[in-house]
């Protein structure tokens, strides 16, 4: 698997939101446990208008699942580690234990 060909899971932050900062170990956690399956970015919503609106993104925090440049699932508002398996798990095939 090429870096290009990795699924990409962003990760919608922001400074005022607690839920967001809450959530930054788990994601990191989540990068640790699928590093070379998947890469976790986090992005600032505020800063990131226009990546926000071309994702659909309208909550913080909010996790979407991009594979081949295209979003094929997401998490609006605080998520847990099994909610996170969960959705890779239905898009990246093999079983997920983060």
């Amino acid at each position: 698997m090429t870096r290009d060909e990795i699924p990409h899971l962003v990760f919608f932050t922001s400074r005022r939101s607690g839920p967001a900062r809450r959530m930054e170990s788990l994601l990191a956690h989540v990068a640790r446990e699928q590093r070379g399956r998947l890469r976790v970015r986090r992005v600032d919503a505020d800063r990131h208008a226009r990546l926000r609106q071309r994702l659909e993104v309208e909550n913080v925090p909010s996790l979407v699942l991009v594979v081949d440049r295209k979003a094929v699932a997401r998490i609006d508002g605080r998520a847990n580690l099994p909610q996170i398996e969960r959705l890779l798990e239905s898009h990246l095939g093999e079983r997920v234990r983060a």
